[in-house]
């Protein structure tokens, strides 16, 4: 799994851990390590040309230290100093006792200085963005913008892209775009959630003895295929159907059965036992999926389910609100999506006394919290946070990183990392919501049915459209399911 820490914590671990060692010494380690894979990056690194975009903070004297490593193997390293007079005084000596170069970055772009720092990064095969560390705020100065225009190589980042926020993912004005970053000690929650996550390219995690001086507790954790595959429910030999699980779906209308049809598909293939569908589409169901059980209504009379699904093309008339009202009413753990989010009653849920699961994206989640849908792109964090509190429900924010935040509001939030943007088709919310209600049928806690499901699902898309990367529709992304449900237990 991985984790992330907000920057008060990783700062108080590391001067814990400074505190046990030599001066310096933890800088080396990060430096050492960031060499290595700007190294691995180059292929070849002598006679390789690197840049190293420098600011005031220790950030830059991580890229100094670094391009001193390199300029010994014989790269030409030039560092572009942003604030000379508060460069990192020993890394700048290392670097031109390494046989490196400096040259100040002044902001009058008709000056020769300027010309020289830009033809420099131009030139570069690979520049060491150096220029904010993990306290930075807001977004690039002018001068440090216009000057990573000048770059045309491989940009590599310095424990985390300039001018995105660390820990809540949020970039507010110009920033770095790295095609990697080379983090220290932990990842930043903003290493992995959108918008800052598109920011940092491919992400290296490098060792620098961190680990013993962190909470047990991370701020967020995404998981990976060994964590997925220890929550998949498995069948004993014991199990029949209602064992495994059953699964309730009150989806679909007379204007949208295929909803139903897609909500089906999904919790067929998320390990429950049994499939109850209860709606007016059932004739589109059976047509599809003959396994399915099926009941015209309400659903408190359709049998006994596990875990109830509610939501996916239901409309808004009086008999959805009806059918809605009778999920809630049950004692049994609950997923509410699309329509049934529209008609949710205001107020906390944990009167429920059973989980609930809300599924949101962005512009659901806006109409649920009051605030534009802007907001809510911006500050994925902060708001699905705000939205597990004020409903004491799990949510799964969806959207180009998919969080999941558990009911209290609090705890780490699961960033799913196995999203693409090929799942911007229709439907393909009414598949997750099946999986994920299916997933909550066979037992699994709320937190983790939810963070399973957008795993599996977002896995299922890639599948769906690798080798070529053509367009899916939501279907695909169902039948996609067993078999990545296959590969994540092989490992």
């Amino acid at each position: 799994m991985r984790i992330a820490y907000s920057v008060e914590t990783v700062r108080a671990a590391e001067r814990d851990l400074m505190a046990r060692l030599p001066r310096g010494a933890l800088m080396q380690r990060a430096a050492a390590g960031l060499a290595a894979a700007c190294a691995g990056l180059l292929g070849r690194v002598y006679g390789a040309r690197v840049a190293l975009l420098v600011g005031s903070g220790d950030n830059g004297g991580d890229a100094l230290y670094a391009g001193a490593r390199l300029a010994r193997r014989g790269a030409g390293v030039t560092a572009v100093l942003l604030a000379p007079d508060r460069a990192h005084a020993g890394g700048l000596r290392a670097l031109r006792a390494a046989g490196g170069r400096a040259l100040p970055a002044s902001s009058d772009s008709a000056s020769s200085d300027s010309a020289s720092a830009e033809t420099v990064l131009a030139q570069a095969d690979l520049v060491i963005d150096g220029i904010v560390g993990i306290g930075g705020k807001g977004g690039l100065r002018p001068d440090a913008e216009r000057l990573i225009r000048a770059v045309r190589g491989t940009m590599v980042a310095v424990d985390l892209p300039s001018g995105v926020d660390a820990d809540a993912g949020e970039v507010h004005g110009p920033a770095v775009r790295a095609d990697a970053t080379v983090t220290f000690g932990t990842y930043k929650p903003g290493l992995l959630i959108d918008p800052a996550h598109e920011h940092a390219g491919a992400l290296r995690l490098i060792d620098i003895g961190l680990a013993p001086h962190l909470p047990a507790a991370p701020d967020a954790e995404a998981l990976q295929h060994h964590d997925v595959a220890a929550l998949l429910p498995r069948p004993s030999a014991e199990s029949d159907k209602y064992r495994r699980g059953v699964v309730g779906v009150v989806a679909g209308s007379a204007r949208y059965p295929g909803a139903a049809v897609l909500a089906v598909a999904g919790a067929l293939r998320g390990g429950a036992g049994a499939v109850r569908y209860v709606g007016p589409a059932a004739d589109a169901v059976i047509a599809r999926f003959p396994e399915t059980l099926v009941h015209s209504g309400p659903p408190h009379k359709a049998g006994r389910v596990q875990a109830w699904v509610v939501g996916p093309g239901l409309g808004d008339d009086a008999a959805a609100r009806q059918s809605l009202d009778d999920v809630l009413a049950s004692d049994v753990p609950l997923l509410v999506d699309a329509d049934g989010l529209r008609l949710l009653p205001s107020g906390d849920l944990r009167s429920r006394g059973a989980a609930t699961i809300l599924t949101p994206h962005a512009g659901e989640a806006a109409a649920l919290l009051g605030v534009a849908r802007e907001e809510v792109e911006r500050s994925r964090l902060a708001f699905v946070r705000a939205l597990a509190e004020r409903y004491g429900a799990t949510v799964l924010l969806k959207g180009s990183t998919t969080l999941v935040c558990s009911g209290a509001g609090s705890g780490p939030v699961r960033v799913n990392p196995t999203g693409t943007g090929w799942l911007a088709t229709a439907g393909s919310g009414d598949v997750l919501s099946g999986l994920t209600g299916s997933l909550l049928a066979t037992g699994l806690p709320a937190h983790d049915a939810a963070s399973v499901g957008a795993y599996l699902h977002g896995l299922a898309a890639r599948h769906a459209t690798s080798p070529t990367g053509a367009p899916i529709a939501a279907y695909d992304v169902a039948t996609a399911l067993p078999e990545v449900w296959r590969d994540v237990l092989l490992g």
